[in-house]
C-alpha cells in the first residue's frame, strides 16, 4: 500500500468522523492555498475558465472565479469522502434534480436512459441519488494507478448503489455491458466533456476544437433510449442538476453511423457548454481541454475526477 492509497483511506475515515463545518473549513483553506500557489492545476483551470467567460472579463474577476472554482472542487472531494456515511434520506435531501420525473418514467417503462454529464458539481452524489430514488444505474470508471486506489474507488461507488464497470480489462467490453443495461431499463450516466481515449469525436466547444467521447451518442443510437445532457452545480445546501432533453437522435436517413455520431456529439457539446456557462465556478476541469492547448503542451494538470466514459 503506497502513500496515495493511504491518503484516500485517511480521507474516507477522518473526513467522515469529523463535524462537517470543521471539515468544510479545512477543505476550503486547502483550496485557497492552491489558489495562492498557482500550480499546474490552477493554471489549467484558469485557462479553461477564460475560454468559458471570454476575453472581456477583467483579470481580477477571472481570478475570483478561479478561486471559487477551486473551492467548488474541494467541496466535491469533501462531500465524496463523506457520502458513504450518509443515510438514504440524507443522500436524497443533499441532491436535487430538475427533470427527475423524466428518468423515473424511462426506468418505469423499461426503456432506460443515457445521461451525458460534465465534470461539474458532484457526480457521485448524483449517482447515489439516482440509485436511492429512481432505480438501477450503471456507469464506467477509468483504471487508476495504483491498483489499490482503483479498487477502493470501485468499492466506494458500488457501496453507493451504482454498478461500476472498468473502461478496459473487464470480463466483457464495457460498451457491450452498457448496451445490455440500457436495454434492461437502467440509467447510464457518462462523463462526456473530455475524451480520455484520444479516439473521441472532434467538436466545437466555447469557440475552440476539442474531442469528446462517442459513448453517449453511440448508446442512444444503438438502443433508441432517450439521451439527456445534465447541467450540474452547487447551491449552498445541496448539489443540483437539471436535464436537457431528450435530445433529437438522428435516424439512418440522415447519413452513415459516424456522421450521426458526430452530429449528436456536437449537440451534446452545445448543451454541456450552455450548462457550464451558467455555473462556470462548478466546472472541475483542471486538465487541458482544447486541441491547441494539447499541441502546445502548456502546463501540467491535476486529475479532474476518477470517472471515465465508454
Amino acid at each position: 500500500m503506497n502513500l496515495t492509497e493511504l491518503g484516500y483511506i485517511a480521507g474516507w475515515r477522518v473526513v467522515r468522523a469529523l463535524p462537517r463545518p470543521l471539515v468544510a473549513a479545512a477543505f476550503q483553506a486547502g483550496a485557497d492555498r492552491a489558489h495562492r500557489r498557482g500550480g499546474g492545476g490552477t493554471a489549467r483551470l484558469r485557462a479553461n475558465l477564460r475560454r468559458v467567460v471570454g476575453p472581456d472579463l477583467p483579470e481580477a474577476e477571472l481570478d475570483d472565479l478561479v478561486k471559487r472554482g477551486l473551492r467548488s472542487y474541494a467541496r466535491y472531494w469533501m462531500e465524496a469522502f463523506r457520502l458513504p456515511a450518509l443515510s438514504r434520506a440524507q443522500i436524497q435531501s443533499g441532491f436535487r434534480l430538475d427533470g427527475a420525473e423524466l428518468l423515473a418514467a424511462d426506468v418505469a417503462a423499461g426503456r432506460g436512459a443515457v445521461v451525458a454529464l460534465p465534470h461539474a458539481g458532484n457526480w457521485d452524489a448524483a449517482g447515489a441519488w439516482v440509485a436511492a430514488t429512481i432505480g438501477p444505474i450503471t456507469t464506467v470508471m477509468e483504471r487508476l494507478k495504483p491498483e489499490g486506489v482503483y479498487k477502493r474507488f470501485m468499492a466506494f461507488r458500488a457501496g453507493l448503489g451504482m454498478e461500476i464497470l472498468p473502461t478496459h480489462g473487464g470480463p466483457r467490453p464495457a460498451f457491450d455491458v452498457l448496451l445490455d443495461r440500457v436495454r434492461a431499463g437502467a440509467v447510464v450516466p457518462l462523463l462526456a466533456d473530455r475524451d480520455l481515449s484520444a479516439r473521441g469525436v472532434e467538436v466545437d466547444f466555447f469557440g475552440g476544437k476539442t474531442r469528446m467521447p462517442a459513448g453517449p451518442a453511440l448508446l442512444a443510437l444503438h438502443t433508441g433510449a432517450p439521451l439527456y445532457v445534465a447541467s450540474m452545480w452547487y447551491e449552498p445546501d445541496a448539489a443540483c442538476a437539471s436535464l436537457a432533453g431528450p435530445l433529437p437522435v438522428p435516424g439512418p436517413e440522415v447519413g452513415p453511423l459516424d456522421q450521426r455520431v458526430r452530429s449528436l456529439t456536437q449537440l451534446i457539446a452545445d448543451r454541456l457548454a450552455a450548462g457550464i456557462a451558467e455555473h462556470p465556478e462548478d466546472w472541475h476541469m483542471l486538465q487541458r481541454m482544447w486541441l491547441d492547448q494539447r499541441a502546445a503542451g502548456d502546463g501540467t494538470a491535476l486529475p479532474s475526477s476518477t470517472s471515465g466514459q465508454a
